[in-house]
């Protein structure tokens, strides 16, 4: 065989070998989650949270009241003070708002007059309920946010998180697994099987502690570590 031609090979397949080395490395890199930038974040360090009103974009009615109602206990835990819900509801409807989307929209300064808070919480949720899929049924909540300072109108952070509860329909034939999948559907609507969806979605969203979470607030004694 050619010398030459075989040197070409080898070259070649260097070269091959470089590039997809290269390409997995880029694909690494790729997938490697970037660290949120804080700077915003600790130079606020708000106190206290105003939780709006979740904007609902799934065709769930009760979507919006799940999330807002599961929402403070995880901020509260991560060490900020919470204006609770019911009574932001109740000052928001004596003023006339009553959709979420309208409550969104109200002037950052007007929000820190009425209530006093830091912070501002902005929940759109995206998938909320249980539905049927093929030969099994699962609940599902989702939903993104972000905390803006109601003094200075910084985003000081943003998230998202998404949880789905299934189920694993065992033995019993392709019959026994569809009729299992329709009565497990039944079961987990009658039973507000969302509520725990959306719970799970919101600590896994707002508690401090794990990557690109909100830092630690000021009554937490981890706070000022993060």
């Amino acid at each position: 065989m050619n010398s030459s031609f075989v040197s070409f090979s080898l070259a070649r397949s260097a070269r091959c070998v470089i590039a997809m080395g290269a390409a997995l490395l880029l694909s690494a890199c790729a997938t490697k989650q970037e660290q949120y930038d804080y700077t915003a974040f600790r130079e606020n360090r708000p106190r206290s949270i105003l939780v709006l009103p979740p904007i609902n974009q799934s065709p769930e009615i009760k979507a919006q009241a799940s999330f807002l109602a599961t929402s403070t206990i995880p901020l509260a835990e991560s060490g900020y003070y919470v204006i609770p819900v019911a009574l932001s509801e109740e000052t928001f409807r004596q003023n006339g708002v009553t959709i979420a989307e309208e409550a969104h929209s109200t002037e950052l300064a007007k929000l820190r007059a009425i209530f006093g808070a830091d912070a501002a919480l902005y929940i759109t949720v995206t998938r909320f309920g249980t539905s049927y899929r093929l030969i099994n049924s699962v609940t599902e909540a989702a939903a993104s946010a972000k905390l803006v300072d109601l003094r200075t109108a910084q985003e000081l952070w943003s998230g998202r998180a998404s949880v789905v509860l299934g189920s694993d329909n065992n033995g019993g034939g392709l019959i026994g697994a569809l009729v299992s999948a329709i009565v497990k559907q039944i079961v987990d609507t009658v039973s507000d099987k969302s509520h725990d969806a959306a719970r799970a979605a919101n600590y896994q969203m707002l508690s401090a502690g794990h990557q690109n979470s909100i830092l630690f607030g000021p009554y937490h004694p981890k706070f000022g570590t993060d």
